[in-house]
């Protein structure tokens, strides 16, 4: 996102309200920021992670699918599994910032944000040698902060489209198949969770199961799957 498109969208956001911009409504009057992209292209994208138990996982079903997808990982997280975060690179999957705890920003002090997105985004380039490019707010939260810090730290700022609902204890692959259906399609991006940090515990097994169905019937609808860096996405 360029200067002119993120003040817009922060001219926006404030007219909204931050904690708004997790709203369809708030996202579709946003199609930038929301990750709106190629009519031929779904962003597959991970919060969370990396988390020891849940992410390997993940990274053997995508090389099964031969896919690849964008991770948002916590600094906290990374920190803690480095080997985990270069395989996700190694694997040719693209790594992006979540922030280094899962904090509402608007609950945050001043400052706090600012520095932990930039000690996240250096971690990630430190684990993996490329600096990342996209950072995703947790809660889809962004405040004027957030804004201003992803200007600083050359991030861009993205939401999505469609997500799971896969963080709840009662989830299921069926249940976020179904979830997901009335938004996929193409130019969407798509919010799984590799990790159950933030989420009821063993919530990521419902993500996992639904995987495989869910590239396939984007293939099988003639959609190509990959990471936001093949979305053409919306600047």
């Amino acid at each position: 996102m360029n200067r002119l498109a993120l003040g817009i969208a922060g001219m926006a956001l404030l007219h909204a309200g931050p904690a708004a911009t997790w709203l369809p409504a708030v996202r579709r009057g946003l199609p930038g920021l929301a990750g709106v992209g190629a009519r031929d292209h779904v962003a597959l994208t991970f919060d969370d992670g990396p988390g020891p138990e849940s992410t390997p996982w993940f990274l053997d079903e995508l090389a099964r699918l031969r896919c690849r997808a964008t991770f948002f990982v916590l600094g906290e997280m990374l920190e803690r599994s480095p080997a985990l975060g270069r395989r996700i690179a190694e694997e040719g999957h693209e790594m992006a910032v979540h922030g280094w705890r899962h904090d509402n920003a608007l609950l945050t002090r001043p400052g706090r944000v600012t520095a932990e997105m930039g000690r996240a985004a250096g971690l990630v380039t430190a684990v993996t040698g490329v600096r990342p490019v996209w950072y995703r707010p947790p809660y889809g939260v962004l405040s004027a902060e957030t804004l201003v810090a992803a200007r600083r730290w050359e991030l861009r700022p993205v939401l999505w489209t469609a997500w799971a609902k896969d963080w709840t204890r009662s989830a299921t692959p069926a249940s976020v198949l179904a979830t997901l259906g009335p938004g996929l399609r193409g130019g969407a991006t798509i919010l799984l969770h590799d990790s159950d940090h933030t989420s009821a515990p063993g919530a990521w097994r419902s993500a996992l199961g639904a995987l495989g169905e869910l590239v396939d019937r984007c293939r099988s609808a003639g959609l190509r799957v990959g990471p936001l860096s093949d979305h053409g996405y919306l600047a």
